[in-house]
Formats: structure tokens, sequence, C-alpha cells
């Protein structure tokens, strides 16, 4: 969930021409800036997850980004530090796209599409 949310964003608020590929870690750091692996700059530090480390380097201060970020990091590290009761289904959510998907370009294509719904749903409850 982490990875997929984390591409999302890179892709909407970081780097609108962000390109991501799929490398085994001792490659990604040469064919790219890697993230969400072990590491990496932009990947879990002390209690965060990536997408948090994202949020707090690039300074983002988006009310819905900053939500995401909670239910994100509930459903990656299940440690109970926000209680977001969306994380099961975001969770659920993913989960269910990876073991329908096969593909990593279409998961992540599938997976952005989620959190662009995810993040216009919080537009209407914030």
């Amino acid at each position: 969930i982490d990875r997929i949310a984390s591409a999302w964003l890179i892709k909407r608020f970081c780097d609108p021409d962000a390109r991501f590929s799929f490398a085994d870690a001792a490659d990604a750091a040469r064919k790219g800036i890697p993230f969400d692996v072990l590491g990496a700059e932009f990947g879990h530090h002390a209690e965060d997850c990536t997408f948090e480390t994202l949020v707090k380097r690039f300074g983002l201060k988006d009310r819905r980004v900053r939500l995401i970020a909670e239910i994100v990091h509930e459903a990656d590290l299940h440690d109970g530090k926000f209680t977001r009761n969306e994380a099961t289904g975001v969770d659920l959510a993913i989960r269910a796209l990876a073991e329908a998907t096969p593909d990593d370009n279409d998961l992540l294509t599938q997976g952005m599409a989620m959190f662009d719904g995810l993040y216009a749903v919080l537009k209407q409850k914030t």
C-alpha cells in the first residue's frame, strides 16, 4: 500500500512529470530515485511510513493529503498510531488489486485511480 500511495503522492503533488519503473533494490539507485525500499532517502524513517516521509520532506500541507498519510500509515504499519477506520478498507482494496493484477504497471495505474478517488471523497468529508 505504501509504495502505490507514495507513487500517487509523487505524481500528484511532488513531480507531475515523474515516471516509475520497477527494479530490484540493488538496481533502483542506478536507474532513478528509489523510494519505499530499505535504505532509501524516501522510505520508512523512525515511525513514519514512506508516504509520511514524502509529505514531510516536500512540506505538503494539503489537509486531505495529511488524512491519507494517516490512512496509509495505519494500513501499512498496523501500529495503532492513528485511528483511521478507512485504513482497513484501503488496505483490503489495494491487496485485492495486487492479487488480481499481476502486471506492476497496471497495478500502479489502478492504485493511482483509487487514490484519486479517495482524495476526491475526502473533499466531501472535510
